[in-house]
């Protein structure tokens, strides 16, 4: 019997584990277990993606909750420290750069534990970014890395990594997309919105905006100069914008609701909605005309869409979504923002494109390299 120990804590988390989660069903020889830290707890952020994405109950819930990065860290590690004395998997699987991550990580390698890093690799070269440093400690730490883009593969080489531990298998979170975007096209959000055409043909133009990164919702300049250019796009075209819980009580707290439209506006400007439920939110992104995030899976995903996407940061770990995709990244200054999404609008979508291996089967390819390395190991 092969055990297995998964970790999610964050909503991207959900949608990377589940593709691996569908290729472990069927194997008998393979015993697993999923644990949620409880880095996002509320029903919005994780509740209801479980239920969207068809995922099993957790088998254990450490319910860490919020804090400080380092408070955060420390409670997640001390809490599922006894889940994997008690457990005692094999291998413990970590997916994506959030606290959960490392925390799930550096627990079960000084205990002994193997580590499987999935969506390895990635660099932004950023190191003020949280996320970043969550990825070279978790990469430097574990025995096997997929890695989702070629990049990937490079930026370990440079660290020195050794080859047979590196493994190039595609996006967990695109297998992900393509088992669910059919589903998706059923979501009544667009309906909702009022977007549909009243004849049927398909639906009026929008914007989808997505904002959640420290660095650009917790400085009240660099998200009032965010706000101010979509604000100025939204003339255009309504933007839709599911606000992130923090980004709210920030955007309340800097004064800056004057950029969100009041509902007796009509659809128009910048609109304001709840957090949104994965096939929501996938079917939103599907049709919209242009997004503007500073989410790096949604650059994942309106590539695969074939979305024009504004990344509203100075770099991304996600290379192949400008090289292959039609991802653009702009930075934080507002008239480069307006100017490159004008020069979308008044362009035809580019043609689809797709990064090698992003085909929906990432996850059969990542299960078979686990069964093997762990044979292979039992035999040693």
């Amino acid at each position: 019997m092969m055990k297995l120990l998964s970790v999610v804590g964050a909503r991207p988390n959900f949608m990377k584990i589940g593709p691996i989660i569908d290729a472990l069903k069927g194997l008998p020889e393979v015993e697993h277990c999923l644990v949620h830290s409880g880095q996002h707890y509320d029903e919005l952020l994780s509740g209801n993606f479980f239920a969207d994405l068809g995922l099993p109950k957790p088998d254990v819930n450490l319910q860490a909750g919020s804090g400080s990065h380092a408070v955060q860290t420390a409670e997640i590690m001390k809490r599922i420290e006894p889940v994997l004395l008690d457990y005692k998997p094999q291998m413990v699987l970590v997916v994506g750069d959030v606290n959960s991550t490392i925390a799930a990580a550096l627990t079960a390698v000084k205990l002994g534990i193997g580590v499987a890093h999935i969506e390895a690799g990635l660099r932004s070269f950023d190191m003020t970014m949280p996320e970043e440093i969550n990825r070279k400690l978790t990469d430097a730490i574990s025995s096997l890395l997929f890695v989702t883009e070629q990049s990937g593969v490079e930026n370990l080489k440079h660290e020195g990594v050794p080859a047979e531990k590196v493994f190039l298998v595609g996006n967990v979170m695109i297998d992900c997309l393509l088992r669910h975007r059919e589903l998706a096209a059923g979501s009544p959000i667009l309906d909702q919105l009022g977007m549909r055409q009243k004849n049927g043909s398909g639906c009026r133009p929008y914007g989808v905006l997505t904002l959640h990164r420290p660095s650009n919702v917790d400085d009240p300049k660099i998200l009032q100069g965010i706000l101010e250019a979509v604000s100025a796009l939204s003339v255009e075209l309504p933007v839709f914008f599911p606000v992130h819980p923090r980004t709210r009580k920030n955007i309340e707290n800097f004064g800056l609701l004057r950029y969100l439209a009041s509902a007796t506006e009509g659809g128009r400007g910048i609109v304001p909605l709840d957090p949104l439920g994965y096939l929501d939110f996938l079917s939103l992104n599907d049709r919209a005309r242009i997004v503007l995030t500073d989410s790096g899976g949604v650059q994942e995903e309106t590539t695969v869409l074939g979305v024009p996407c504004l990344t509203l940061r100075e770099n991304t770990e996600r290379p192949a979504t400008v090289e292959h995709g039609s991802n653009q990244v702009v930075g934080v200054d507002s008239d480069r923002i307006l100017a490159a999404a004008q020069s979308i609008l008044r362009k035809p979508a580019p043609p689809l494109q797709r990064p090698p291996l992003w085909d929906g089967q990432a996850a059969p390819r990542i299960v078979a390299i686990l069964r093997e390395h762990l044979q292979r190991r039992d035999l040693a």
